[in-house]
């Protein structure tokens, strides 16, 4: 055999590259038959009643292909799949297990070894050579098999040709949630040009470039000022966030003298272009906080917008009487402004998060959206689609029965958010009395509106990193001032719990390097490096208490605290910007003084802490991926992370029960908040406080005022005790069903 390593990155290439899925397993048993010079490979998939369907041969009769199912466990393959391990047999006859098929023909083949493909845990097919000939195959040639099974998992794990599709229909996408909904429609693609594509040309005209850059700036500035009108008034305030940051980076002197710079160095204007956008986005991909790292995809989706503007790509032209779903790498906002809002039913975009510009503006439309899918192959521009932004999901090519059904979801879906409509200005308050503040998360001006429109009590969660990311220079104190009175105006006489800037190690700013550390995520961030930067600090708190004036509403939530020394830092830093703004004659208040219990170690020292201050929040994230040790955004262990694990609720009853020892008011932000199951649980731990994406608030009231808090407290006290996170979900969610809250989950 050939070079081992070689044949399985051309195997594995090729297969990839396939468009049909049909193809890609043709493609793998002939590319196997060929490099290992066996007379039959063969490929089985396992169905929803994990029976292995022969979907794909080279040597065994033709007319077996797609018709040979054989019942769980029975076979030589039925014994490879149940034991989940390699069977290399010179003569599969003479095994106690063979199980001989007559459409099959294999009555010519002896040698037989077949091996596992695993998916994330299960097995979802097996891989088989056979040879005429009597012998063992090499350890080596084992040894190719299993490496290559492992490979071709990674593309086959949710092939849809284990559910019968062969030619495309029903073909099932997976992505990542942007903006929740259904939407059923026709393809529109959205894929103008990549400024990352453009090479490095020689500028011939450096003076004449220079102005072609400004008057660029210009047209742009102006495109998207009449995209912000074209989307309408009455989401102006939700979506103004967006077109701002824009805006800023335009004007930003240290985006366009990087422009310039490549510019006169030689490079034509969109190689510059192309340099500047690069450093700026990936300043933030670098970045671990999921929110600042998604901020690399407004930076990347403004550059393209630049190279199209200079190409004079105008936005997609959309058919008339047509619902349209808008797919791309990126969908730009120029084309969402140019469709017309009843006729754009869904987003899909081959790149980007939950997190980004494009997703927000999704949910502030209330558009369906997916994210991050990956390339799609075969799309046709008016072909049928479905965007499930429930689920994350895309189904391509759809058929009459699975369109019928969406409708069916799609409308009850409508139906819900109607009626829940009516909660907005209703107390969140439990059946028997129990009243629960639900608040909303923010960090960009885009956010605002919709916690306001869903009926928030106040701001949970306000991230201040934004004005520190899009400058050239630390933001001024006037700078600061003015964004945070944006909100605490917005949120007047309700409270805003304003994070301190929690960025360093792993979130560089442009113009502070920091060195490179082996463990970002344990180093110098958060207080840590605010701490150490204490002028940037009295900066900012300096700016949020101006900013507040004698608004009672402004509460200050330190990041990443665990030590009392930290703590006690702070305090005294407080003090003096307090001392300093009395001393310079402004009428403000003093803030309210709170902690971010996301590191364990914190939880421990709420007693040292509780006279130091008024409240704590319990960042749910960051605590359940330190208490678990696992990375929910690492698709490798991603499967394995839930907060409801029994580790993460026993901490954070734990917490509970200390905070309400020391007379602590408690809140919890992050995606618990938001988890039907969980609230289920925190509200039966006796949490008060919940704050989340606007979204998600008229959702979380419905629960609320559903719930009794008696069932709550009984389903936590039997939680506690479940060894198992998936018993627990189960528990909890048949209790809910049991209410008649099942459109929870759907």
């Amino acid at each position: 055999m050939k070079s081992v390593v070689h044949e399985l990155a051309r195997i594995v290439q090729t297969v990839a590259m396939a468009d049909l899925p049909i193809d890609q397993v043709n493609l793998i048993v002939e590319s196997i038959s060929e490099t290992m010079a066996v007379d039959v490979c063969s490929l089985y998939l396992a169905n929803d009643k994990q029976e292995m369907m022969l979907l794909a041969s080279h040597g065994l009769a033709a007319k077996a292909v797609r018709r040979v199912k054989l019942p769980p466990g029975k076979g030589l393959v039925g014994l490879v799949a149940s034991s989940r391990h390699p069977l290399n047999l010179a003569d599969g006859e003479l095994h106690p297990n063979y199980f001989y098929i007559a459409e099959t023909q294999e009555e010519r083949f002896h040698s037989f070894c077949g091996v596992p493909i695993v998916h994330t845990g299960k097995v979802v097919g097996v891989l088989v050579v056979q040879g005429r000939e009597i012998r063992q195959l090499s350890d080596e040639e084992q040894g190719f098999l299993v490496t290559l099974a492992a490979h071709l998992a990674l593309l086959l794990g949710n092939s849809p040709l284990a559910h019968g599709d062969m030619v495309g229909y029903n073909e099932r996408v997976s992505g990542v949630k942007g903006a929740p909904g259904i939407g059923i429609g026709h393809i529109k693609l959205s894929d103008h040009g990549e400024l990352y594509s453009v090479v490095d040309t020689p500028c011939e005209d450096v003076p004449g470039t220079l102005e072609d850059w400004q008057q660029l700036l210009a047209v742009v500035r102006g495109q998207i000022d009449h995209e912000r009108e074209s989307l309408g008034t009455e989401i102006t305030g939700s979506v103004a966030g967006i077109f701002s940051a824009y805006k800023m980076l335009l004007e930003d002197p240290a985006f366009v003298t990087y422009v310039e710079a490549g510019i006169e160095k030689g490079n034509w204007l969109p190689g510059a272009l192309r340099h500047a956008i690069q450093h700026f986005a990936e300043l933030f991909l670098a970045m671990d906080d999921p929110y600042l790292k998604a901020r690399h995809e407004d930076v990347h989706h403004l550059g393209n917008k630049l190279f199209n503007a200079w190409r004079g790509i105008k936005p997609v032209d959309v058919p008339p009487d047509m619902d349209i779903v808008l797919v791309g790498p990126q969908v730009s906002v120029s084309d969402i402004a140019a469709v017309p809002s009843e006729r754009l039913v869904g987003l899909v975009c081959f790149e980007g998060s939950g997190l980004s510009h494009t997703a927000v503006l999704a949910n502030a439309l209330g558009i369906p959206a997916v994210m991050g899918t990956g390339r799609i192959r075969r799309l046709v521009d008016q072909a049928s689609i479905i965007v499930d932004g429930n689920n994350g999901q895309v189904t391509l090519n759809p058929g009459d029965m699975v369109i019928a059904e969406y409708q069916r979801l799609a409308n009850d879906r409508r139906s819900l958010m109607k009626q829940l409509e009516k909660l907005r200005e209703l107390p969140s308050i439990t059946p028997d009395g129990t009243e629960i503040t639900l608040y909303t998360n923010t960090g960009l001006l885009a956010d605002i509106s919709p916690g306001l429109h869903n009926g928030a009590q106040g701001v949970g969660l306000y991230r201040t990193e934004i004005p520190f990311m899009v400058h050239d220079s630390f933001p001024s104190e006037e700078e600061q001032v003015s964004v945070y009175r944006q909100v605490l105006e917005a949120y007047k006489n309700k409270p805003v719990y304003m994070r301190t800037l929690d960025i360093g190690g792993d979130k560089p700013l442009p113009y502070f390097p920091v060195d490179n550390e082996e463990n970002p995520a344990l180093g110098w961030r958060g207080i840590r490096f605010t701490l150490d930067n204490s002028q940037l600090l009295m900066t900012q708190v300096r700016a949020m208490i101006r900013a507040a004036g004698e608004n009672e509403g402004l509460r200050i939530l330190l990041p990443m605290v665990s030590s009392t020394s930290e703590l006690d830092d702070f305090l005294q830093l407080l003090e003096d910007a307090i001392a300093q703004l009395e001393t310079e004659g402004l009428s403000i208040l003093r803030p309210q003084l709170g902690v971010m219990v996301e590191v364990p170690a914190a939880i421990s020292q709420i007693p040292f802490w509780a006279e130091k201050l008024d409240f704590i929040s319990i960042g749910s994230n960051d605590l359940s991926q330190y208490l678990l040790a696992l990375d929910r955004d690492n698709p490798r262990v991603s499967g394995r992370y839930d907060h409801v694990h029994p580790a993460v609720l026993m901490e954070i009853n734990r917490t509970l029960d200390l905070a309400s020892k020391h007379n602590l008011s408690v809140s919890l932000c992050g995606e618990m908040a938001a988890d039907p199951v969980a609230v289920v649980l925190l509200l039966g731990m006796g949490l008060r406080t919940l704050s989340m994406s606007a979204a998600k608030l008229p959702q979380v009231k419905w629960l609320i005022r559903s719930l009794p808090l008696n069932m709550a407290e009984a389903l936590v006290s039997r939680a506690l005790t479940c060894p198992y996170p998936a018993e627990i979900r189960e528990m909890v969610r048949t209790e809910l069903e049991g209410l008649g809250l099942q459109d929870l989950f759907n």
